[in-house]
């Protein structure tokens, strides 16, 4: 049976709300080097999907362009230099670093950005992984530089980065403390401490940490400061912190976009394989619905807490 030449895609062609999302029928894509053609068959959402839709995105996006950067699916096809992964091999990933591509039937991932999906989980599960997980371990460890022992502050731990945050922190046998209002989930997930942010200040309990991962920024950020030890680290990833104030509380602060590769998929998905790592989907939605997970992303349409995730048909 030969492969259709076309494929259908959700893109925009001007930016702007959901409604700026359109399907279309376009060229299937061919992989060029290093790169991997992959048939979706689960696409994650995230809100820098709606900051590139809206044309608020940190990075330049030429228009016309696919939505989607999550993703779960099956190699169709590699490009020349593409060793660790082949076709018909099960993957999951990101698409590239400007983050767009796979809300679509089949995507052009690089390859250094997929790795095998974790074997114990399907695709809807598969696809919710990649950006946030990344996220929080490169917050920890790359950027607040953590190790056993040390004591952490995490801010949303809720919230979809937060949870992994919470996750690999206690693996990696650090003291949690957490702030979130789901206390009894955060708990759950390994936190020492949840501060419920409605009702308690968290300067109340947290005091001289090593390292403040912030996911929720403004007022939260700038009164994290006065909890870090001198020469600690506030690593943001969702505003640049006041290096003002940084310098006056004698700590470093960073604001960091995640760089997805294939060695954090790896490890990743050998912790879910292996049971470490609870996975959070909410909504799941087929790909025909975009404008609503958009709709959602932007709090105009209820739904479940959780990584919402599109499903491709076949």
């Amino acid at each position: 049976m030969t492969m259709s030449k076309t494929m259908k895609a959700y893109r925009v062609h001007a930016f702007g709300p959901p409604q700026a999302i359109v399907a279309e029928e376009i060229e299937r894509p061919v992989p060029g080097e290093g790169e991997v053609l992959v048939k979706v068959k689960a696409s994650g959402v995230g809100p820098w999907d709606g900051w590139i839709r809206s044309g608020h995105s940190a990075l330049p996006q030429p228009l016309p362009l696919t939505l989607g950067s999550d993703l779960s699916g099956i190699v169709e096809a590699v490009g020349p230099d593409v060793k660790h992964v082949a076709p018909g091999d099960a993957v999951y990933g990101v698409t590239n670093p400007r983050f767009i591509g796979a809300y679509a039937e089949y995507a052009i991932a690089a390859a250094g950005m997929i790795a095998r999906k974790p074997a114990t989980i399907g695709d809807i599960e598969a696809a919710s992984i990649p950006v946030i997980a990344v996220t929080a371990r490169q917050a920890l460890f790359d950027h607040a530089k953590l190790e056993s022992g040390q004591t952490v502050l995490i801010h949303g731990a809720a919230g979809n980065v937060g949870a992994y945050a919470v996750q690999f922190a206690r693996k990696a046998g650090l003291t949690v403390i957490a702030t979130a209002s789901d206390i009894e989930m955060v708990r759950n997930l390994g936190a020492d401490t949840v501060v419920d942010f409605r009702s308690q200040r968290f300067e109340e309990v947290a005091d001289e940490v090593d390292a403040v991962i912030d996911l929720v920024g403004g007022e939260t950020q700038t009164r994290s400061f006065t909890v870090l030890k001198r020469g600690g680290r506030l690593v943001s990833a969702v505003s640049q912190p006041d290096q003002e104030l940084a310098k006056a509380h004698g700590v470093e602060a960073f604001f960091f976009l995640v760089e997805v590769t294939t060695a954090q998929l790896v490890e990743i998905a050998a912790m879910v394989d292996a049971g470490a790592l609870v996975t959070q989907v909410g909504t799941v939605l087929p790909l025909s619905e975009a404008i609503a997970a958009h709709e959602m992303l932007e709090g105009t349409r209820p739904h479940a807490k959780g990584k919402i995730v599109l499903t491709v048909a076949a």
